[in-house]
């Protein structure tokens, strides 16, 4: 017999569903108009920057930034072509590919990412007390916990 949400969790579900679906249209929207990219580009170039070499192999962003590997590929063809990384076989193992930010990639980020984390702000943690943020940071982690839906 399915137990139904109650009147706590739908009050809880319903905002999160809200949040899922809306937050990411209004980055979405900011990027394009400011850097001509989507979101999820975005959070792949700054996936790449935050490695001390640019570096990962396309396995690695793909489950850092919860991508199909065809989503990915396809995104990555992007940003190649806009000069923005550069993809390398792995000399070791033909089957691996990695993904490097390139300096026009990172300069790009320089560029967007001020712009970008105060849309953040203004969307998400100006609205919360400090308290409120750590308790997000909590039920996030908690969430993506989540075998199916964190780190698979």
């Amino acid at each position: 017999m399915t137990e139904w949400l109650d009147e706590d969790e739908m009050a809880a579900w319903l905002p999160l569903i809200r949040i899922v679906q809306a937050l990411p249209q209004a980055l979405d929207r900011r990027l394009r108009e400011e850097a001509g990219i989507p979101h999820n580009y975005y959070g792949m170039l700054a996936t790449l920057s935050a490695r001390a070499d640019r570096t990962l192999t396309m396995g690695e962003l793909a489950r850092l930034t919860a991508s199909s590997p065809s989503r990915l590929s396809h995104a990555v063809t992007g940003l190649e072509q806009r000069g923005w990384v550069v993809r390398k076989q792995c000399p070791e193992d033909k089957r691996r590919q990695f993904v490097t930010l390139t300096d026009a990639g990172q300069e790009l980020l320089d560029r967007v990412a001020p712009s970008h984390v105060e849309h953040v702000r203004d969307l998400v943690f100006s609205r919360l007390s400090p308290e409120q943020v750590r308790q997000l940071a909590q039920i996030a982690a908690t969430i993506v916990g989540n075998d199916e839906l964190g780190e698979a």
